[in-house]
């Protein structure tokens, strides 16, 4: 036992064992930094004032290396962030005039003007983009119609809605289009049909927005459409069938 050797086994970490044994970490911790800076960007971003983005979205929209070289972001930022108070309205037309090119921003915004001036009544209008534009539909609900049972004239609740869409879109260059529909029950005389209605309330609700401020060359289609298009395809005489359809219109299409 005397005899025996004790023998000490050294090993000597390589350059792969380092780097799999540290520097992982390093890339790990400068990702988690990373997302932490970003998320941290969009909290800042949600908390700021819509009027305020507006500002900063314009700033780097026009924003030209080649005129502006020299210059910073940051000797404008009191200029962006000093106003404050500005009315709803302000907001609005800010965030049409620097994205009017936009459907789904004009649609957060007529959802805003909707939300603060017609909360009460705000199951009675539907706002949706589709290819040709975005479209306002204000629809009947039992017991609160748009227009007087079988006629073409509008409502108090009508033409309070009507205005504050008007108040939206006037300064906007967008052609407009209006359309009329009805339910499906049918008239009992020959004389007068839901076409005739349905075209007629397309009609005065385009003399409630010339009235209220829409340039008169701003409208580009009137149409009625009596029953063929249901809002509700299962029941053709649910009330909300009865509605106008006021199109802001985009892109090519817009004058089609």
């Amino acid at each position: 036992m005397k005899d025996e050797k004790v023998i000490i086994k050294k090993i000597k970490k390589g350059h792969h064992d380092e780097f799999h044994g540290g520097s992982w970490k390093v890339a790990y911790a400068d990702f988690v930094t990373a997302m932490m800076a970003f998320f941290l960007l969009l909290w800042l971003i949600t908390m700021i004032s819509p009027e305020k983005r507006a500002r900063v979205a314009d700033y780097f929209k026009n924003f030209s290396i080649f005129q502006q070289s020299g210059s910073s972001f940051m000797d404008k930022s009191t200029q962006m962030f000093d106003e404050s108070g500005a009315s709803a309205s302000k907001v609005d037309y800010e965030l049409t005039k620097n994205f009017g090119q936009s459907p789904e921003v004009f649609k957060a915004v007529m959802k805003k003007a909707i939300e603060e001036k017609l909360n009460d009544v705000k199951d009675q209008i539907m706002v949706d983009v589709f290819e040709g534009g975005v479209r306002i539909q204000l629809m009947d609900k039992e017991g609160r119609p748009m227009f007087e049972v079988g006629s073409a004239n509008p409502t108090p609740l009508a033409l309070r809605i009507l205005q504050v869409i008007t108040d939206t879109i006037k300064d906007m260059p967008n052609p407009v289009a209006i359309e009329g529909h009805t339910d499906a029950l049918a008239y009992k005389t020959v004389n007068y049909s839901n076409w005739e209605l349905s075209t007629e309330r397309a009609l005065a609700a385009r003399k409630v927005l010339e009235k209220d401020g829409l340039g008169h060359s701003r409208i580009s289609r009137i149409a009625g459409y009596a029953d063929t298009v249901p809002l509700i395809k299962n029941d053709k005489f649910d009330p909300r069938n009865r509605r106008i359809s006021i199109i802001l219109m985009y892109g090519p299409k817009s004058r089609g």
